[in-house]
């Protein structure tokens, strides 16, 4: 016969502690598992969809009242801030554009492709000055006021140019491999470079290039921060750090789970925006002593390929192999979303 103990009054309430203890556990750990896959993520206040057939290049106006996009397929296109409307669009080289700059007062447009050629263009799309260079164009900077252009090349050649004539100035044989990155600060004269090789070299106009120490992957991106003080590089996880009073180089982490394909400073020099390529495709705002993420934005759908400030900081836009460009009013932010990755 079997026998049926009554529960006393005291067991069941420690029964029922142990099942509401083990709700909460759980109901945490559903929380956590919940927050692990849906960060809120600012969505951009314009999305251009299939705008090209990959996003490749990005630049801003010196008034913020226009930008352009560039893409693989060679084509160049104009749009009004902060609407995101398209004023001129139009085919521009044989290759990818790598780099984009507006001049005389946003009324023309150089640009850089993997045809080897620089452009001067009218906004409506006339050419007004078309240069082949001897290997193609992997990267571009540009310093308008002193008729300064400098272009990195698959042939691991840096040239700097003359903005008016596109006379060449210097030919540096710089890198083994393609030059992945240039950089040009105008009122310090400071230049730099980053290759395939591994390698990342930096000089003044009237000084011979040095390498700097050597970052732990390739530098896929250059920028000097607005004082001259410091040169950051962006590589596989990581944002490279070097003070150029001593040349010392500084390795910090971030939330990129992969390339960090492109970096722009924000105008104070405190903080960069940058686009994660290969497994992430995030755009964030990082801050530039630590790499701590300060804001997150909407994600790409594909790989990253650049990312960009305005010179006043209002606007951020991005691109990707999604062939989509994404712009950020960061003056009216539109609500934070959450989004649940695939």
């Amino acid at each position: 016969m079997r026998m049926i103990f009554p529960r006393s009054r005291r067991d069941s309430n420690a029964a029922l502690g142990r099942r509401r203890f083990a709700g909460i556990v759980w109901m945490m750990a559903g929380l956590a598992l919940v927050g692990c896959v849906s960060t809120p993520r600012v969505p951009a206040n314009v999305v251009l969809r299939d705008v090209h057939n990959n996003g490749y290049a990005l630049a801003f106006g010196s008034e913020s009242k226009t930008f352009a996009s560039g893409g693989s397929e060679g084509r160049i296109r104009l749009w009004t801030l902060p609407e995101g409307k398209e004023v001129a669009g139009w085919a521009a080289h044989a290759g990818s554009l790598q780099g984009l700059q507006f001049l005389n007062h946003d009324r023309e447009i150089l640009s850089a492709a993997y045809d080897g050629v620089l452009a001067r263009w009218t906004r409506d799309g006339t050419l007004l000055k078309r240069f082949v260079t001897p290997s193609p164009i992997t990267d571009m900077d540009v310093d308008e006021a002193s008729a300064l252009v400098i272009t990195g090349h698959s042939d691991g050649h840096v040239r700097l140019w003359r903005l008016t004539d596109f006379f060449l100035i210097h030919d540096l044989s710089l890198h083994r491999g393609a030059v992945r990155a240039v950089a040009y600060h105008p009122s310090t004269r400071q230049l730099a470079s980053g290759g395939t090789d591994g390698r990342v070299f930096y000089w003044r106009l009237e000084e011979q290039p040095r390498p700097l120490p050597s970052p732990p992957t390739d530098a896929q991106d250059l920028a000097f921060a607005p004082d001259g003080n410091f040169l950051m590089g962006s590589g596989w996880f990581k944002l490279f750090r070097w003070r150029l009073a001593d040349e010392s180089l500084t390795i910090l982490p971030t939330e990129h789970h992969g390339i960090v394909k492109s970096i722009s400073f924000n105008r104070d020099g405190r903080s960069l925006a940058s686009i994660g390529r290969q497994t992430d495709s995030a755009v964030y705002i990082l801050d530039a002593q630590t790499g701590n993420v300060l804001k997150r934005f909407q994600p790409h759908e594909l790989c990253g390929t650049a990312v960009s400030l305005s010179s006043d900081g209002r606007y951020l836009a991005s691109t990707s192999d999604d062939a989509n460009v994404y712009l950020w009013d960061l003056q009216h932010l539109l609500p934070e979303q959450t989004f649940f990755p695939k």
